[in-house]
């Protein structure tokens, strides 16, 4: 008879993992645990069941996969029949949402302890008295074991997650990469929110300052999201994902799933000091001890991580909300060495830029490319959007034109280059991260209302002509290229690419976000 093991506290889970041996203590205290095949997400193997609810509002393409209903209850059968057969079954309570507004309860059911434990480091954890008669919104089953046949069950292959919203379920099987739970109901919200409650999902991280200012950070992964936005002058209030509603900006979640690819105490000291008993480290390598991780082990994947709850942090938010936002910014690390290290954008610029949500990877980072190569993601985390993005920056655009409280403030939105400055890469430099958060926190303070501004041509990006600590020298980028018919060659290659990524947008796009984009 399978046991169910409810809402097991972090040291009885750390327990059972090692009494099972899927796991070991690290020297620091964490749990390192190995995922197995998948050590990453696998957006081409997410689905959605296309039933009543959802035909007529998903984004259906090769984001948003459809699979029948019938596809979905053969893989729900398979599961539960499944999870008969197991001798221990790890199920974890837990809230989505910080605004009590909009508060999801979620249950997580598990095959492994590492699993649940992860469960109870990202999501919110209910008091005592909210776990009496709990009654989930949405159910998830992470079962490794159940396997999909791609033959008989609509898959691509074995593996799968899968988001049923009207019976508010999600399947996870043939794989243990956790984060395809947390992304699973990041995936819900960002369905539920903006259809019934008109708040906008984000993909960012956000912190407040000592006046209570709430300021957003969006970016793709490299951009420096998670770098910039824990600054030990303000708290935060989540690294990941929040929402927007009318009164607040609040996280969803309840801790930090964090990157650990050549981490160091130096670089990233907050997380470095959260890796502690509590913590569950993934797929990282060891040093000849045994004991002691080795963060630049690559072995198993460079896409190593670690979760813990944010109170593993000392600077933050308390309640995990904040004010409405006073500023905004995109987050960019443009290899090609053409955008500004700080610019102001237009409303309908940032709607522009929002749903380009554009970075670019460089030589190195995967099998393949050798030269800068431009990406683009919606909103910044097009895998998770079962709208389509247009839908989400319309409800920025709105939420921007409203203001601040009562209306009586204004939202500021820079785009902010954390790239390469005097060249493209292999010839210019990196942006010092000195500089730039200089820029930030001149942005924060509010010291860049009353400088003069230029238009950079092309994009049409208003730049400021001076900014505290930063040499005037930088803050236009074709004045630090050698040769600035180069550079204006440059930009027009990048333009191109902007405007060809736009075109699958246009037509649901309004006039004025089509022309906020670069002029060639």
């Amino acid at each position: 008879m399978t046991r169910i093991k409810n809402n097991l506290f972090p040291a009885a889970l750390v327990e059972e993992s090692i009494k099972k041996d899927q796991g070991k203590l690290s020297s620091s205290g964490a749990l390192v645990v190995n995922t197995g095949k998948f050590t990453g997400r696998s957006p081409k193997d997410r689905f959605i069941v296309k039933d009543e609810i959802t035909t007529d509002v998903v984004d259906w393409g090769e984001i948003n996969i459809p699979i029948s209903e019938k596809h979905y209850d053969e893989l729900f059968e398979k599961t539960m029949k499944y999870m008969d057969g197991l001798d221990a079954i790890y199920t974890r309570d837990a809230h989505a949402c910080a605004n009590p507004n909009y508060k999801l309860k979620v249950r997580v059911h598990a095959e492994f302890p590492w699993q649940s434990m992860f469960a109870y480091n990202m999501f919110l954890r209910p008091s005592t008295k909210e776990l009496i008669g709990f009654q989930a919104d949405w159910n998830v089953y992470a079962f490794p074991g159940v396997e999909a046949d791609p033959k008989v069950n609509g898959t691509r292959q074995n593996n799968y997650s899968i988001i049923n919203f009207t019976k508010r379920v999600i399947i996870i099987g043939g794989t243990a990469y956790t984060g395809e739970i947390k992304k699973g109901i990041f995936s819900a919200l960002n369905f539920i929110l903006p259809v019934e409650h008109n708040v906008l999902p984000m993909h960012c991280s956000a912190n407040v300052g000592t006046q209570g200012d709430t300021a957003l950070f969006f970016g793709l992964s490299g951009t420096g999201k998670t770098t910039l936005s824990n600054d030990p002058d303000r708290r935060l209030i989540g690294d990941d994902e929040h929402g927007w509603s009318n009164s607040s900006v609040f996280n969803f979640e309840g801790g930090c799933y964090a990157k650990t690819i050549d981490l160091s105490a130096s670089k990233e000291p907050q997380i470095w000091s959260a890796i502690k008993f509590g913590a569950l480290l993934e797929n990282v390598g060891f040093k000849e001890d045994g004991r002691t991780v080795d963060y630049e082990d690559v072995s198993l994947t460079q896409n190593t991580r670690v979760s813990y709850p944010i109170y593993h942090i000392d600077n933050i938010m308390y309640n995990s909300r904040g004010d409405l936002p006073e500023n905004i910014f995109f987050l960019t690390c443009d290899a090609f060495g053409v955008l500004p290290p700080i610019s102001k954008l237009t409303k309908e610029q940032a709607m522009y830029h929002f749903i380009s949500g554009y970075t670019a990877k460089i030589a190195g980072t995967e099998e393949g490319i050798v030269e800068p190569q431009a990406t683009f993601s919606a909103c910044f985390g097009a895998p998770f959007l079962p709208l389509h993005p247009t839908k989400y920056a319309d409800l920025l655009g709105a939420k921007i034109e409203k203001g601040t409280d009562s209306g009586e403030g204004t939202i500021d939105v820079w785009l902010i280059n954390t790239g390469w400055t005097g060249g493209p890469y292999g010839e210019g430099s990196r942006m010092e991260l000195a500089f730039t958060r200089s820029m930030i926190k001149a942005a924060l303070t509010g010291k860049l209302v009353s400088v003069e501004y230029q238009t950079m041509p092309i994009f049409n990006l208003q730049i400021p002509k001076t900014c505290p600590d930063v040499p005037n020298a930088i803050l236009n980028p074709r004045d630090t290229w050698r040769n600035e018919e180069e550079f204006d060659k440059q930009a027009k290659n990048l333009a191109a690419r902007f405007e060809k990524n736009f075109q699958k947008y246009a037509a649901q796009a309004s006039k004025e976000i089509v022309a906020a984009g670069p002029e060639i």
